[in-house]
């Protein structure tokens, strides 16, 4: 059997689970429905900061993100699945992000896959940003932005920036989340 981060956890509309399935098979054709997260890390002066998606990713390289977006594995709790994703991709640790809200959205890159996922959003506010170390395979660069100059960004960038970290962007600053 392959590594269990090969699998996703396939849902249903609700987000409860029914399964799982092989990684590529649920970002090909028309998708498979799986659970996935994106956390936002907040620093001490309640600066959000975003990751670049490095060159070597399939599905939106060089896009701008939240801190860190993944999925959560067969046979492992949601805490320790965004806890080792968060220190993978950025060397940092941080204690259990809170639940902010989920969603669902489905999206499609060029011709080469798509994203079809129940999105939870998780923040993680005052952590020690001191010693990123960012793993080049998930994460070219990063940056730090007050939500204020972020929207002014995203204005001004739209398509610089991710479609799901958009879409969570815009719902966690409507509703006073962030």
């Amino acid at each position: 059997m392959k590594p269990l981060s090969n699998y996703l956890i396939t849902v249903d509309e609700t987000g409860a689970a029914l399964g799982v399935e092989e990684n590529g098979a649920c970002h090909q054709g028309e998708g498979i429905l799986h659970s996935a997260f994106l956390v936002m890390i907040f620093d001490h002066k309640n600066r959000l900061m975003q990751a670049k998606r490095s060159r070597h990713k399939k599905l939106w390289p060089h896009f701008w993100d939240g801190t860190v977006a993944g999925h959560f594995y067969p046979e492992e709790s949601r805490e320790a699945s965004l806890k080792k994703r968060v220190f993978e991709e950025t060397g940092l640790a941080c204690v259990a992000p809170k639940f902010l809200f989920g969603f669902f959205y489905q999206a499609r890159y060029k011709n080469i896959g798509i994203e079809k996922e129940i999105c939870h959003v998780f923040a993680a506010d005052h952590v020690r940003t001191e010693g990123i170390s960012l793993n080049p395979n998930e994460v070219s660069e990063c940056r730090f932005f007050e939500i204020a100059e972020l929207e002014r960004k995203i204005e001004a960038e739209a398509l610089a920036f991710t479609p799901w970290f958009l879409m969570a962007f815009r719902r966690g600053r409507d509703n006073g989340v962030f």
